[in-house]
């Protein structure tokens, strides 16, 4: 039967027994150095030769420099007829890959979490009862029951009962939802206490938790592109091994130390410690409910020095509020407000909410509803006619109208007579100001925008009211492109929007990120999407980055600089090949533990 271990840890196994094996023949047994070497050999054939075609693909592919080293040091150690050398090198080189395996499978834990809490099956409920069903069968419009303590196993809307639902794993914030008909319940949110019945909205595999999991599997999967910081680094370091390498060879008149410096110079904080960083990253994200589609965001967010925001749904709650009612002569403000929700309470309308939520309790049952397209919405409220509607469909030549304000606005009739205008705006999150202020002082953040395809008046009542300064309003999808792209040509930039209209804009700046609220978590376009519409997750975000960033560096160069000091003495005759590549391995260990720091989440991760 074939062994479920890596190939890696198995070749690392291997190499560790034919050491361990070729100095009790020496040590112990004091066999001959011909038997001695034998496990060395073996070593060399059977985990040497499928590591170092490994290396060379990579070096061919032109994948990352860092690896011609350690090839080249495998090579040489062998060549110089030094096969202890070269076993040591093969079991350090697989024994990294093994830890770094381990390290990103422990930093990546909640990803094998999200897997294990995947519901398995779905109670549908049918004309002859209840049947246990997979989750694949589950079609939109089934009607399906969540027991208590169950997970939901698909997005959808409640019809019957009344419960509260915990999505902290979904979202990052440790909040109980109370869910009753009408309410919507997303597919990964655990439920309380009593049952609930759901209508599914969308199949298993398309709601919002199949889809988290499969855009973490890709992250997981994406691990060769994250390097890029690494070779950045090698550019100047694995020329400069070489030289050292070389002038050790040529002052002494001893190969040996040639060979010494390459082992001691082995890279293998680069190779295995930014990726298990990365990884890490990518893990503490998700539990904070952002999901990393793009690894690049995590080493260049931190580096953004121009910020650019979609206005609604990203700054605003995306959710309208009443701001202002104006009333005609006679007609008070609760008057008004009651007549227009007693009909509002009916209407699917957009204002309807807002309207609901100003208005004081209690208020009146209506009847002879009416909801025309795009002719408002009309009935009869306590005997009286009461009619809703936007001011195209006023008489321009009434005298009892108000001017027409900036943002949105609707008129109220009462018995054919103007009573009152309802103003409305997309009401900026309360966070949202003190974010945007801390920017320049706190990240480094030189400019603001807001780009918006909404109407100036609206789009300044919104920058005022958050402290923005430069606007960009009524701008098409393509104009928002060409405006991110020219001040990404002059600086890095990140663009937060809505993913859907955004889109293009999102692919345009250095990083995208996207609410993933109201979008498909698996929009194409952004880089990284927050599942919860919250301004906070983007300064966490940019601090996760930046740790990210601070920490895989600090293991990467650290690493080196001890692999420096290393060279030195090998150059200088003072650690032979052998003693060398122990060291290196010492190092390695140290670089890839504080690289696992990463996952691990800190006291806080906002500074606003």
């Amino acid at each position: 039967m074939q062994s479920r271990l890596p190939r890696e840890t198995r070749i690392a196994i291997f190499a560790a027994s034919g050491i361990a094996l070729h100095l009790g023949l020496r040590f112990l047994l004091h066999a001959s150095p011909r038997i001695q070497t034998l496990p060395l050999y073996a070593v060399l054939l059977i985990g040497g030769v499928p590591l170092g075609l490994g290396l060379l693909r990579k070096i061919r592919d032109g994948e990352a420099a860092v690896d011609f080293l350690a090839a080249l040091s495998i090579g040489t150690a062998t060549f110089m007829g030094e096969p202890l050398v070269a076993a040591i090198l093969v079991l350090m080189l697989s024994g990294g890959a093994a830890l770094e395996q381990f390290a990103a499978r422990q930093a990546s834990s909640v990803l094998q979490a999200l897997a294990r809490r995947m519901p398995q099956a779905a109670h549908r409920k049918s004309a002859s009862g209840m049947e246990n069903i997979g989750l694949a069968e589950i079609a939109v419009g089934d009607v399906l029951i969540v027991f208590p303590h169950e997970t939901c196993p698909v997005d959808g809307v409640v019809v019957e009962g009344h419960s509260a639902m915990d999505e902290s794993y979904l979202t990052g914030e440790p909040f109980v939802v109370s869910k009753a008909p009408g309410a919507q319940v997303i597919s990964g949110a655990v439920n309380g206490e009593a049952a609930l019945t759901i209508s599914a909205q969308k199949l298993a595999v398309d709601s919002r938790y199949a889809k988290i999991v499969r855009v973490m599997e890709a992250a997981e999967n994406d691990r060769p592109r994250i390097r890029r910081l690494g070779d950045r680094l090698a550019a100047w370091y694995v020329p400069a091994v070489l030289i050292a390498a070389v002038a050790a060879w040529l002052f002494s008149g001893d190969p040996a130390r040639f060979l010494a410096v390459l082992v001691v110079a082995t890279p293998c904080p680069l190779l295995i410690a930014i990726p298990v960083a990365v990884i890490g990253a990518i893990s503490l994200s998700a539990r904070r409910g952002i999901i990393i589609k793009n690894p690049k965001v995590l080493e260049q967010i931190a580096e953004c020095r121009t910020l650019i925001f979609d206005k609604t749904g990203t700054l605003t709650s995306g959710q309208p509020a009443l701001t202002e009612v104006v009333c005609a002569p006679g007609v008070s403000r609760e008057e008004a407000l009651r007549a227009a929700a007693s009909l509002e309470q009916y209407s699917k309308h957009p204002l309807a909410g807002a309207i609901l939520h100003a208005a004081p309790q209690p208020i009146e049952a209506a009847a002879s509803i009416s909801e025309k397209p795009g002719q408002g919405l009309s009935g009869v409220v306590a005997g009286r006619s009461v009619r809703i509607t936007g001011r195209a469909k006023a008489d321009p030549n009434d005298p009892s109208l108000p001017p027409a304000p900036p943002g949105l606005e609707c008129l109220v009739f009462i018995d054919d007579h103007f009573a009152a205008a309802f103003h409305f705006h997309d009401t900026p999150r309360k966070e949202s100001r003190p974010f945007l202020m801390h920017l320049p002082h706190l990240h480094e953040v030189t400019k603001v925008m807001l780009v918006s395809g909404d109407r100036e008046a609206a789009v300044r009542y919104l920058a005022d009211a958050v402290g923005i300064s430069e606007i960009h309003a009524g701008k098409s999808p393509e104009e928002k492109v060409a405006i991110v792209a020219d001040e990404t040509r002059r600086a890095k930039t990140l663009f937060v929007g809505d993913g859907i209209n955004d889109a293009p804009a999102l692919r345009t700046a250095t990083v995208g990120v996207a609410f993933g609220s109201n979008s498909d978590v698996t929009s194409e376009a952004a880089d990284a999407v927050i599942m919860t519409a919250s301004i906070a997750k983007v300064d966490e975000l940019l601090h996760i980055g930046r740790r990210m960033r601070t920490i895989a560096l600090q293991s990467a160069v650290g690493g080196m600089a001890l692999s420096l000091i290393g060279m030195a003495a090998a150059a200088a005759g003072w650690l032979p090949p052998v003693e060398g590549a122990i060291a290196q391995e010492i190092i390695d260990l140290a670089a890839v533990l504080n690289a696992v720091r990463v996952a691990w989440p800190p006291k806080r991760l906002t500074d606003f």
